[in-house]
């Protein structure tokens, strides 16, 4: 998968967990803002480990060199 379809998919699951603590937590608004906080900071923490680790893949910094004679 691409890294625009990946992240894609990240945002749609962040905003259906979104949605979803709304409807089963709902406890007052403090409360449901601290969860829906949450939920964000761990969907972009997720994904940004994602990315990270992807675009690292694509280009890394160490080059294996090949020996010959082995």
């Amino acid at each position: 998968m691409g890294f625009f379809v990946t992240t894609l998919i990240f945002t749609v699951l962040g905003i259906i967990s979104v949605l979803c603590t709304r409807i089963c937590c709902n406890k007052g608004p403090s409360t449901n803002l601290f969860h829906v906080t949450l939920i964000a900071t761990a969907t972009v923490c997720c994904w940004m480990m994602w990315a990270i680790v992807y675009l690292a893949q694509l280009n890394p910094l160490i080059v294996p060199i090949l020996n010959e004679g082995e």
